[in-house]
């Protein structure tokens, strides 16, 4: 079974963003990090693509290995 996967993007700093993929329980509880960004982009539109790219990097990994 898979657990339901987000996509955030934070600001920690102004103009300073960076991207978290957090995992969760089946019922969309107890997030963890799953991956993150390891350097912040220049805007949200920036971190929102490298983002969706670790996203879907993720899905096709988690794909691959239900496969096998």
């Amino acid at each position: 079974m898979t657990h339901p996967i987000e996509l955030i993007i934070d600001e920690p700093v102004p103009g300073s963003f960076v991207w978290r993929l957090l995992e969760t329980d089946a019922n969309g509880a107890n997030p963890t990090v799953l991956r993150s960004a390891f350097d912040p982009a220049d805007s949200y539109e920036a971190a929102l693509a490298s983002g969706q790219r670790a996203l879907h990097s993720e899905i096709r990994n988690i794909t691959a290995g239900a496969a096998h």
